[in-house]
């Protein structure tokens, strides 16, 4: 007994609890120390090696490490190389996406691996593959697999390629793919490249009928050239029309900067007016732009774009233009685009700007600079005195073109205005007077001789101050969750003299609007108000209501005081008064407007009447459940009324509503219904499909269909005949 007790004294306690746990417990962390992290493995039975630094474990396993979690039934982990074999319901996860296979081969270190008959999950990326590979953290490639968006066990479509290169919330390429609907091929791609950072399918097809196109078909088809460039090519069809075909360019930054091209070429046959009267209407019509950007270096960028738009149409007709007949969307954002380059330079604190702009298209009324060169000084305060100082300078020669052959005017101009001024605060006041003088030098004046100098001073003043005061009111009534109001008035004032131009206005080529400055003495007021509290924590604009107007002190134009035509002295007058006014009575409740009231005119005619009101209100009522209606009001326009309505009736079903009212019948416009379209949206699964009905006055009724990939909301296949529909209240 002795020795038996002498043997226990001796026994490493320790040692036998960490053998007894290997025996008895069901489940057994173990952690390999490390500087960066450790491997934590957790499962029913785990076993650890010290003489090859193996850890083999069986049951229900978890490994963490690196932001990776592998799950499996079988293991073994090399503890100095960080490689595993994991089998059995293997499941591979991390923040790029989820792996599952019968087998797993994986390096923890520097998280690479293979996996055998695998299915793979990358949002919003579906597939299964024989073989994959885990590159490297953000690279995987399949062999014999697919891939897809739907995430049925079968689903409705699959890309099914020898080769898938996956780049997770990048790009995904594949090599081979056969394009499948079902079990049904459809297309076969020799390659394919789809990037996640731009969702647009490479392939889009619109068919559709219009009133002036007639039946048409327009598609698109983009194809990545090289890792910085992307092409697009343009087919359509239109049976009024004819064909037309384009091409376009996108290059991306690659050390020169980066841009796009485009060009659309077309011959038009006006087949009917050709049958009425034996007259051959063929057209030649084409549109061709380009655009780039180069970042030089922080400080220094270079901006250039070229449009050029031959138009044999419009000469025989001037109401027609390309981009107007063609692509009305880009008519809108500008109808007479400009070609011009312009160097951009910042100083430590000025800058410097060289533009050269031209016309080349003759039939705009456009102005031509070349150069025109602009340098501009903001405040800047001058030593340890309370002034300071500014400058804006020009100087550039022009060329204002107009479309008749005696409507050019050109002029060679330098223009600087320095100001000085001295911000300072009385009582509750911020108060900043200035003082400015303008010099413009002109090589020619108006009768094309005589170099001129004109000088122009300006003064006056801008005011501002805030008050606000706090209510401590805590409200529920109504369920307007006010938590506090809190009350801000902020009232500016600005007050400007422009002194009567040494040169008059008439001696002068009127080229811009710098050659029409006129004498002036004007306030300009504007008075807010807000009403704010708080939300869940947040302070919100409750209620902002700004008024803005303009007080023509002495309306004199340079040494007339009468007006020709009515004889009435000019006195001081009220400018238009602009309203804007936003309230958020509640989270799903925003009411939005703004308005124009018309004070008086050029010969003090008192109107006192709105010229124009807008309002739009709108309601989300839950998850696609919306409701919007607006109202845009012109008096010598549209009173017009919009309604918008979305409703997901049940998973599968959506119906939503549009229209348009006028209440106002001028020469042109009837009263009436001027748009009315209905919507219902089927869900399938992975696509959306929307059939439409859509009634346009003076244009007919229409019915459309589009398919939509929800993974990717902006890809549409359909028969969308709209180029852009108006939303309800304010544009």
């Amino acid at each position: 007994m002795l020795d038996k007790f002498s043997s226990l004294k001796q026994f490493n306690l320790p040692v036998f609890i960490l053998a007894l746990s290997f025996i008895l417990s069901a489940k057994l962390i173990f952690a390999e120390e490390a500087k960066e992290s450790s491997i934590i493995i957790n499962g029913d039975n785990v076993e650890y090696s010290t003489d090859n630094k193996e850890v083999v474990a069986t049951g229900n396993i978890e490994v963490t490490y690196k932001g990776s979690k592998l799950t499996c039934n079988r293991l073994k982990v090399n503890m100095l190389t960080k490689e595993g074999l994991a089998e059995g319901n293997a499941r591979l996860e991390d923040k790029k996406g989820v792996v599952t296979g019968d087998r797993i081969v994986y390096n923890f270190a520097d998280k690479t691996g293979v996996i055998y008959n695998a299915d793979f999950r990358a949002n919003p990326y579906f597939g299964k593959a024989k073989k994959m590979e885990k590159v490297s953290d953000a690279e995987f490639t399949a062999k014999g697999g697919y891939f897809t968006t739907c995430s049925m066990d079968h689903p409705h479509y699959r890309f099914a390629a020898k080769k898938i290169n996956m780049f997770p919330g990048d790009k995904m390429q594949a090599q081979k793919a056969t394009l499948y609907l079902g079990a049904v091929p459809l297309l076969y791609l020799p390659r394919f490249n789809y990037s996640m950072k731009e969702p647009i399918m490479h392939v889009q097809v619109e068919p559709g009928k219009s009133k002036d196109w007639g039946l048409y078909m327009l598609s698109i088809w983009r194809m990545n050239l090289t890792e910085h460039a992307s092409g697009r090519g343009f087919l359509d069809y239109r049976s009024k029309l004819g064909w037309a075909e384009g091409y376009g360019l996108n290059y991306t930054d690659s050390g020169f900067g980066k841009g796009d091209f485009k060009f659309y070429y077309t011959k038009e046959k006006q087949q009917f007016k050709k049958f009425i009267s034996g007259e051959s209407l063929n057209y030649t019509r084409y549109f061709l732009r380009w655009r780039h950007k180069w970042d030089i270096d922080p400080r220094t960028n270079f901006t250039t774009e070229l449009v050029k738009i031959t138009d044999m149409r419009r000469k025989k007709d001037a109401t027609h233009q390309f981009l107007k007949d063609y692509f009305f969307r880009e008519y809108e954002k500008d109808s007479e685009p400009l070609s011009y380059g312009l160097f951009h330079h910042s100083f430590n604190y000025s800058s410097l700007d060289i533009l050269y702009q031209m016309r080349t298209n003759h039939w705009f009324d456009q102005i031509e600079k070349k150069p025109e060169i602009n340098y501009s000084l903001p405040s800047l305060q001058l030593g340890q005195t309370p002034f300071y100082f500014e400058n804006t300078s020009q100087m550039g020669t022009y060329n204002k073109k107009g479309s008749g052959l005696d409507d050019d005017l050109t002029d060679t101009r330098i223009d600087t205005k320095n100001t000085l001024s001295q911000p300072m605060k009385v009582a509750f006041i911020q108060f900043r007077p200035f003082v400015s003088s303008r010099q413009t030098f002109y090589d020619k004046g108006a009768n094309g001789r005589d170099e001129i100098v004109r000088t122009i001073f300006y003064s006056g003043a801008d005011m501002s101050t805030k008050f606000f005061r706090v209510f401590d009111v805590k409200s529920n009534f109504l369920k307007l969750d006010i938590n506090g109001l809190r009350h801000v008035i902020t009232p500016t004032i600005g007050y400007l003299y422009t002194h009567t131009p040494t040169i008059p206005g008439i001696n002068i080529k009127q080229i811009d609007s710098v050659d029409s400055i006129n004498r002036g003495n004007t306030a300009s007021l504007s008075l807010s108000n807000k009403l704010q509290t708080k939300r869940n924590g947040q302070s919100i604009d409750f209620v902002d209501f700004l008024i803005t107007t303009d007080y023509i002190i002495d309306p004199k134009t340079g040494d007339n005081a009468f007006l020709t035509n009515t004889g009435k002295k000019l006195t001081g007058q009220l400018d238009d008064v602009l309203f804007k006014l936003k309230i958020i009575p509640y989270s799903w409740v925003h009411f939005e407007s703004d308005a124009t009231y018309e004070h008086s005119d050029h010969d003090n005619v008192n109107y006192n009447r709105f010229s124009l009101v807008n309002y739009d209100l709108s309601f989300d009522l839950g998850k696609e459940r919306t409701f919007t209606v607006g109202q845009r009001y012109e008096r010598k326009g549209l009173n017009e009324v919009t309604l918008g309505y979305d409703w997901r009736i049940s998973p599968k079903w959506k119906f939503s509503l549009y229209s348009r009212f006028n209440y106002k019948k001028s020469a042109t416009i009837d009263r009436g219904w001027r748009e009315q379209q209905f919507t219902v949206t089927r869900d399938l699964h992975c696509w959306e499909l929307e059939m439409s009905l859509d009634k346009i006055k003076n244009s007919g009724s229409s019915i459309y269909f589009t398919f939509r990939l929800k993974a990717f909301p902006e890809n549409e296949f359909g028969f969308d005949q709209t180029t852009g529909r108006k939303k309800s209240g304010v544009q």
